[in-house]
């Protein structure tokens, strides 16, 4: 049986509170809420997308960091399950006016929310946060640090198109020093039994790169040779405090991908992006756009559908 095929609501309650990182997680973990996802999937396709299983609960997102994608996701996962979602505008909330992240933590706790996502600029900004609420917690994103609803539907997406996980090649391409995205999606697709490599400029790489459990490369066609799926990263200029490339053109020379670097993959491999794109630095806008050869705009469908199973799962399954 496939593993979208599986009931995830017969699988045992999901043992954790929040949802922080992907370390932690066992593959059951995984597999729970992958398989959740792809029954909401299905779902999110009908006229009637809503569903009353979170109905008199609140999910506030909290996001010091500008979205579109994740925090929009998150809001129709919350609505679509009949949660009342608020959306919190942190440039013109308190923390502007000299407040601490756990003051803010404290006021939103003495609200009884039951769900908080959360984004923020600060590496463990949101394993802080955790620990002064009592409601359930999902990580939006925190600095250079983990993703991890990103690295889920980025799972589901391959699985969707793939069928499997273990034992395909994948290639994270481009700024993985700064890259919360490249940190989950080793750690997830390690734990799926994914051969993962890593491919940029030595100035993009962290050191000790090989411990997240990735192959690294630093040319392009020599990482991608015989790869399944190619994973493409934005270059997040915002993180970075000095020139850590020499230019955008002479980027996308070297690490952007085009045609001719794509042919070094299989020729059924599938390209990937978690958005936004900037267009003729990492990608080729034509490969961006080739609905034969592109994920993107799936990886955003996934978005909806992980983030419903992950609050499901998170509020104790099924009611």
């Amino acid at each position: 049986m496939s593993i979208l095929m599986k009931a995830a609501s017969a699988a045992k309650p999901f043992p954790h509170r929040h949802l922080l990182g992907i370390d932690g997680l066992s593959r059951s973990d995984v597999y729970a809420v992958l398989d959740l996802a792809g029954i909401y999937i299905a779902k999110n396709r009908q006229p009637d997308k809503k569903h009353a299983i979170l109905k008199g609960r609140t999910l506030i997102n909290l996001f010091f960091e500008n979205s579109t994608r994740t925090r929009t996701s998150f809001e129709l996962a919350g609505k679509r399950l009949g949660a009342d979602v608020i959306n919190m505008s942190v440039s013109n909330s308190s923390t502007k006016k000299g407040e601490t992240l756990i003051d803010t933590a404290m006021t939103l706790n003495a609200m009884h929310p039951d769900f908080i996502s959360v984004r923020h600029p600060e590496s463990g900004a949101v394993h802080l946060l955790a620990q002064k609420v009592n409601c359930s917690v999902i990580n939006g994103g925190d600095g250079c640090h983990e993703h991890p609803t990103q690295a889920l539907l980025d799972a589901l997406t391959i699985l969707q198109h793939k069928k499997k996980i273990e034992g395909l090649t994948v290639a994270i391409c481009g700024d993985i020093l700064h890259s919360r995205v490249a940190r989950s999606n080793m750690k997830l697709l390690n734990l799926l039994g994914a051969r993962v490599r890593v491919i940029g400029p030595t100035t993009l790489m962290p050191p000790h790169a090989e411990s997240f459990g990735a192959k690294v490369f630093h040319d392009m066609r020599k990482g991608l040779k015989d790869c399944d799926i190619i994973m493409m990263l934005r270059l997040q200029m915002e993180r970075m405090e000095r020139n850590f490339v020499p230019s955008m053109r002479e980027y996308f020379h070297f690490w952007g991908l085009d045609e001719e670097k794509l042919s070094y993959a299989k020729p059924d491999a599938l390209i990937m992006h978690p958005g936004p794109i900037n267009r003729g630095v990492e990608i080729d806008s034509r490969l961006a756009d080739d609905l034969g050869r592109s994920l993107i705009l799936q990886q955003v469908e996934m978005g909806v559908a992980v983030r419903q199973a992950v609050l499901e799962l998170l509020a104790g399954g099924r009611t």
